[in-house]
């Protein structure tokens, strides 16, 4: 990964793009519990006009179950793939193919509850998904960290450990955003378009670099680090005024405050 061409993207192209979303930390600013974000009306109004703008061609690709994504985004059904693309809803207002969660999932859950919950520290459970939330208790990570990696040596194998900026997660290894992007790439409404791809944590780097092998545009959110994005956008206010430009609309350095 490199830092060295983390340039602002260029202005939108005007047709033939598909757009896929992260959403935390790229259209809603992080908040110390993943429950307090809100949405507001103006960025489902934007997504709307981007998803008729591109014809269908827009998904979210989330870390979040798509249930939760509908619950915030209500009343908007929108394309997803969640849990890093263990869950897909392949047509909007459609069904969800998901994932369940295993029993061996479920109790390393609780005993992980049971030592840092009543730090401050959150631990999500997504189906097959372990995340342990640290932003509030930043002190913690190494702790969380440590106790997913000792999980991983008595879990059946095909778990992987993936470091966030704020906590820790646990999760199968066919969990991945660029074999989601892939997937939603081989679906008529996507076919033949170039692939954007916005995203703020390490996460979101197999799609970067997925976009990136397909010709498109990986766009990093926040303060420069190392990462395969190619173009940079430094704030989710940044993000959200850069996609409304590409809508027609006056882009607004302060889009997210506004957004309510």
């Amino acid at each position: 990964m490199s830092a060295s061409s983390y340039l602002p993207p260029p202005q939108v192209p005007d047709a033939n793009w598909a757009l896929f979303l992260d959403i935390d930390g790229t259209l809603l600013e992080h908040a110390e519990h993943p429950d307090a974000v809100v949405v507001g009306e103006r960025l489902r109004t934007l997504l709307v006009e981007l998803e008729t703008k591109l014809d269908g061609a827009l998904a979210f690709i989330t870390g979040r179950s798509i249930s939760v994504a509908d619950r915030l985004f209500k009343p908007l059904r929108l394309r997803a793939a969640g849990l890093y693309g263990l869950e897909h809803r392949l047509e909007m207002n459609g069904p969800v193919l998901a994932a369940s969660e295993p029993a061996d999932i479920a109790a390393l859950a609780q005993e992980i509850e049971a030592e840092l919950g009543v730090a401050n520290v959150y631990v999500e459970r997504k189906g097959p998904i372990l995340a342990i939330h640290t932003r509030a208790a930043p002190h913690l990570l190494p702790r969380a960290t440590q106790l997913v990696e000792e999980a991983l040596k008595h879990l059946p194998k095909g778990y992987r450990v993936l470091a966030g900026n704020a906590g820790v997660e646990l999760m199968p290894l066919q969990a991945a955003k660029g074999a989601a992007i892939r997937r939603f790439m081989d679906l008529p409404a996507f076919v033949g378009k170039q692939p954007i791809f916005l995203g703020d944590d390490t996460s979101d780097e197999p799609g970067f670099d997925t976009v990136n092998e397909m010709g498109g545009l990986s766009v990093r959110i926040g303060p420069p680090r190392q990462t395969s994005a190619r173009y940079a956008l430094s704030s989710v206010d940044q993000a959200l005024a850069w996609l409304a430009e590409s809508t027609g609309q006056k882009g607004d350095a302060r889009w997210s405050s506004l957004s309510a």
